[in-house]
């Protein structure tokens, strides 16, 4: 039986006194929703002895907003649940509200909460075990060891980003606010992860997102997303994807291909812009499809076949492009 270490936790009554508790406790950790961070604690990959849990703040941080700019604004409380549902969600970032009904099991999306989805910590098949397995080992680069047992002689961690809702809003060119000690910033999602695996996101240890910002050009933009795992409910993704297309006729614009659970980051297929005017056709799709086994290269951070999961990604791209063009 896993059972959780002995913990102090914070119930703020605002975001200012959620930040102060972050400061005034050093290693503290974000309570949320509390389906990764739970089963975390229990397997003892964190040293925290403080948790500073946020349901208190959702008269603050829960929303879904159309800004007067057009900007579509969601809180970082909303739970995943809420934004499947959400007529608003569905009629502006449809690819969104698909990525959101895909996350886990129903009892989990509505516990799980945008912000949490957003900052999920990075799985590998070597730390994502109990405390006996991980010694047996001899531990890894992101808890207790030196050695990364997925890349030989490796010095950064590898483990895979997995969260549904990143690649659906880094091809939508969305932002996150957060808050610190130091003031509030807006942080464009494309900066906001790292290729670091013991913590892929900018934010400081005494930061909390807040929420998430959609440009209003992202409702004119034909888009979806595309999740590969071995079980179609519960299971994180092998693979996830999100493509946004704008058209012109039938032309292509402009387009973004955003692909994660490969490593570290979710990451932006580079180079597209020589297709914008191309035809948004099969052949267009191909070619994406093409570009985006390039540039990525799966590892065994995973317990599932990485040779088969880059055979899968050009046709799962292919396929998503496709549905999106309609």
């Amino acid at each position: 039986m896993m059972t959780l270490p002995d913990l102090t936790v914070l119930r703020p009554g605002s975001v200012a006194e959620a930040v102060e508790a972050l400061r005034a406790n050093p290693g503290a950790r974000v309570l949320a929703g509390g389906t990764d961070i739970v089963p975390n604690l229990k397997y003892g990959m964190y040293d925290t002895r403080h948790l500073v849990a946020l349901r208190g703040l959702s008269s603050e941080l829960r929303y879904v907003r159309e800004h007067q700019s057009g900007e579509l604004r969601l809180g970082a409380m909303c739970s995943i649940d809420e934004l499947g549902r959400s007529e608003l969600v569905k009629a502006r970032v449809p690819a969104l509200a698909d990525a959101c009904r895909q996350i886990a099991g129903p009892q989990l999306r509505r516990m799980g909460t945008l912000g949490g989805n957003l900052c999920l910590d990075t799985r590998c098949v070597y730390v994502n075990q109990s405390h006996f397995w991980r010694s047996a080992l001899g531990y890894c680069l992101k808890k207790d060891g030196t050695v990364c047992h997925v890349v030989a002689g490796g010095k950064r961690c590898v483990a895979a980003a997995s969260n549904d809702t990143a690649p659906v809003l880094l091809a939508l060119d969305a932002s996150v606010k957060t808050i610190s000690p130091r003031g509030e910033r807006t942080i464009a999602l494309h900066e906001f992860y790292v290729a670091d695996g013991l913590h892929n996101t900018v934010l400081a240890p005494d930061e909390l997102l807040t929420e998430v910002r959609i440009p209003a050009a992202a409702a004119r933009r034909r888009q979806a997303f595309a999740k590969l795992r071995m079980r179609a409910a519960i299971d994180f993704p092998a693979l996830n994807l999100a493509v946004a297309l704008e058209l012109d006729g039938h032309s292509v614009k402009s387009v973004s291909l955003a692909v994660s659970a490969l490593a570290a980051r979710p990451a932006l297929i580079k180079g597209l812009q020589d297709l914008h005017g191309h035809a948004a056709d099969a052949i267009f799709a191909e070619e994406l499809g093409r570009r985006a086994h390039k540039q990525c290269k799966p590892l065994t951070n995973i317990g599932i076949d990485p040779g088969w999961r880059r055979d899968v990604l050009p046709v799962l791209v292919r396929r998503t492009v496709l549905r999106a063009i309609g």
